[in-house]
């Protein structure tokens, strides 16, 4: 078996991802290919991982490369996770530009004009990398963890159709953080499921195992008192300026679970009106759900999506920070056993063209769903009764990424305005074809093919 990493010069990425593949008794000796632009950034991932495999005894073929289709020869699975050009001064760019036209926006990378002109820079090159996977090993599933995520895939599958191309996203995770200790109850003893867009997803459902009780009453009792204590960035922020100290995602988590927030409701403060209008809880917070609703920069904790950001930011920056280690911790290994064990098990989220999972919507939009792992693949659920509120959210932007897409496909400027002009966010119209002639102009070397 064949796994290849695309953009393993990102030691987050390329580190985090090997730990787990070399945690995997089934994927255990299996052949790895790092694929990066950036030459010395994969030698650097490459002698991890190697000095990793020889401290181990672990015997992996791992090599490294920058000749994607070499790479991609004779690929069983592909992961990939990239960006394109400085991906913070791209991002401020996405934010800052549209803000000057009067449009503002909660957190611009996945969502409002930010997501779009995201997308338009790097969809192209996700594209690209698709040419060659289904000219070089057409049968590889690829798993991508890049954003924006329904951006990317709804593109992808509208171009290559019968790639086997799958959204990976971390964000449901939150609901095994939150649930436990909501509900007093460990994980083992919840089924849940959560459907929607991607960082616009809600859980639709939630049940005892053992007994089948519907639980969803009780984080609707539940749930003010506990997110009104729940540690938000903003803490985890606050103790980093005061420390010096960059804590890592499993003291984070630890964080979390041992203090009280100095904020109440942190980071979740659209959670608590879709809690009280809609029963509904996102399984995001507000610097992903916000993006997709024009009243959300009404209601969104500002100071923690700003935190968030500078967290993250810092967290990135520090190279040091990452290690490999023997884990579990991204659930598309699981899904990779999966498949190849033929297990059937119940994966949680996954990005999938809808084909009729939620009736409501389009067939060609991509859904986050949950999925059946089996050796025929990545199987997507059946979601029924989908509240009628919640589906006029998620109404509101699929024209989005339907137009976003055929803007990259056709290279054609109208459309990128009216995505603009589709979409909720951006409620400043007079001057909107200035604003993406000069953000075309801003970032020629990644939008200039757009006419």
């Amino acid at each position: 078996m064949k796994i290849v990493l695309v953009g393993a010069g990102s030691v987050q990425f390329g580190y985090g991802m090997l730990g787990d593949i070399f945690n995997s008794s089934v994927l255990k000796g299996c052949e790895i290919t790092l694929l990066d632009i950036n030459e010395d950034a994969l030698q650097t991932v490459l002698e991890g991982a190697l000095h990793f495999t020889k401290e181990h005894s672990l015997n992996n073929k791992i090599t490294a490369t920058t000749n994607r289709k070499e790479a991609l020869k004779n690929a069983d699975y592909i992961i990939s996770s990239i960006e394109v050009g400085n991906r913070f001064e791209l991002w401020d760019q996405d934010w800052k530009v549209p803000l000057q036209y009067g449009i503002n926006q909660v957190y611009g990378e996945n969502g409002g004009p930010g997501g779009v002109f995201h997308s338009l820079r790097i969809i192209p090159v996700v594209l690209d990398i698709m040419k060659d996977v289904m000219e070089v090993c057409p049968d590889a599933y690829v798993f991508n963890f890049s954003n924006p995520m329904t951006a990317i895939c709804t593109a992808v599958h509208r171009v290559y159709p019968k790639a086997k191309f799958i959204g990976m996203c971390h964000e449901i995770g939150w609901l095994y953080k939150w649930l436990p200790p909501m509900l007093d109850k460990d994980i083992d003893e919840l089924h849940f499921r959560a459907a929607g867009l991607n960082h616009f997803s809600c859980m639709i459902e939630l049940h005892d195992k053992k007994t089948g009780k519907d639980l969803y009453p009780d984080v609707l009792k539940k749930a003010d008192a506990f997110f009104e204590k729940e540690p938000g960035y903003s803490d985890v922020y606050d103790e980093y300026l005061s420390s010096g100290t960059l804590q890592s995602e499993e003291q984070f988590s630890k964080t979390r679970s041992e203090k009280e927030s100095n904020y109440r409701w942190a980071d979740r403060h659209i959670a608590r009106l879709m809690l009280k209008n809609y029963n509904l809880l996102p399984i995001t917070v507000d610097s992903h759900f916000g993006e997709y609703l024009g009243w959300a920069w009404d209601i969104v904790d500002h100071r923690g999506i700003l935190d968030f950001y500078d967290y993250y930011k810092t967290t990135l920056s520090q190279k040091t920070f990452y290690k490999i280690k023997e884990k579990t911790s991204e659930r598309v290994i699981p899904i990779i056993e999966g498949i190849e064990t033929n297990s059937g098990y119940e994966e949680a989220a996954v990005n999938i063209p809808n084909n009729g999972l939620i009736e409501d919507l389009p067939p060609w939009i991509v859904l986050e769903v949950p999925a059946i792992i089996d050796k025929n693949g990545v199987n997507g659920i059946k979601i029924n009764d989908i509240p009628k509120g919640y589906l006029a959210l998620l109404r509101s932007y699929v024209g989005v990424y339907d137009l976003t897409a055929e803007a990259i496909i056709h290279k054609k400027k109208k459309y990128v305005i009216q995505a603009l002009l589709a979409n909720p966010v951006v409620h400043q119209a007079s001057k909107l074809e200035e604003l993406v002639d000069r953000m075309i102009d801003t970032q020629k070397q990644w939008l200039g093919y757009l006419k």
